[in-house]
């Protein structure tokens, strides 16, 4: 669903008076938060769509580590995970939902959790995801509310996985970009979470369908701050910007610039091409974090040596600037 349509949905839901919920469905949080016990809370959300490539074991691995991600970016450790299923068994073979299921598997291992189950429907189209449930100490909680003016912005993954992948499904991308972007999408963001809580990070948020402008003014708008974006310092996958320049733009990343473009401000001549990767619809894509600037470049060396090598600082926390919750600069 677009933007602007989730936040009309949200806006009109009912309000939970219930002193345990820590964080609900307000603020555009990437996952809920409940009080268990004074030391403990849980934290839960829920993700599926459609696949996006065709191997159904990498699907599978994608669509769980997206799942994940939301936990990763409040600092939460993953315990348990549902599979949500839809599948046309009355046109397909059941072999290709087990691959689907054994991929989600793998990265639900990879994460140290479990998977307790989960629900199946028949459906025209494939579309998988899960419901994950983790834990949270109170004072590591994290949330996308907390940037503070001064805080550099760190980002761990590359982006332009949806012009790579628009550009996979039309037949027009290259063999070798196509797996570049598989792997990062697999990949989970423990790692950078654990670098995150190790750098005394103040705020997170996981990239994803909305685009990194779509998620920055998510944070942005629940800290009371504005986040400035360096365009030219986005890390972007390896062939993504050729096929960028080619056109192959997802349908969203229309409707996340004209949500966006409402509180955004484009500070002096900017790269085009570069100021697409802003709103390109990310899946599975990396965290963007909030974090004093004297230690911003001891969590960049902490997730090159974790393996996320793209990771880098992308801009910066300031004032609450009127009329721009996100300001991207050359």
């Amino acid at each position: 669903m677009p933007q602007e349509g989730t936040a009309q949905v949200v806006r009109n839901l009912p309000k939970f008076d219930d002193p345990n919920l820590i964080i609900g469905a307000e603020g555009f949080s990437d996952a809920g938060a409940y009080r268990l016990r004074d030391d403990l809370l849980i934290v839960q959300s829920v993700d599926f769509f459609p696949p996006l490539v065709d191997d159904p074991f990498v699907f599978g691995q994608i669509a769980a580590a997206n799942s994940l991600s939301d936990l990763y970016a409040m600092g939460a450790r993953p315990v348990t995970a549902l599979n949500i299923v839809g599948f046309p068994d009355d046109q397909l073979e059941l072999e290709l939902l087990g691959e689907i299921l054994r991929g989600g598997a793998d990265r639900v291992l990879a994460a140290g959790a479990v998977v307790c189950g989960g629900h199946t429907v028949r459906d025209t189209e494939i579309k998988f995801g899960l419901s994950v449930t983790g834990v949270v100490a109170p004072d590591q909680l994290r949330s996308n509310r907390g940037a503070r003016p001064g805080d550099a912005l760190v980002l761990t993954k590359a982006l332009g996985t949806g012009f790579i992948t628009t550009a996979y499904k039309a037949g027009r991308c290259p063999e070798d970009v196509f797996q570049a972007a598989c792997e990062g999408m697999v990949m989970l963001n423990a790692a950078a979470s654990e670098a995150a809580r190790v750098c005394g990070a103040h705020a997170a948020t996981d990239i994803t369908g909305f685009g990194l402008a779509g998620h920055a003014g998510e944070m942005a708008q629940a800290s009371g701050a504005t986040l400035v974006i360096q365009l030219d310092r986005l890390p972007l996958l390896p062939g993504a910007a050729e096929l960028a320049e080619r056109g192959n733009k997802t349908r969203a990343s229309a409707s996340n610039r004209r949500f966006a473009e409402s509180t955004l401000r484009i500070a002096g001549p900017v790269d085009e091409l570069r100021l697409e990767f802003a709103f390109d619809a990310q899946t599975s894509g990396g965290l963007l974090i909030s974090v004093p600037e004297d230690r911003s470049q001891e969590l960049v060396r902490l997730l090159h040596a974790e393996g996320a090598l793209a990771a880098a600082v992308v801009g910066r926390v300031e004032p609450a600037q009127p009329g721009a919750w996100v300001v991207l600069e050359a």
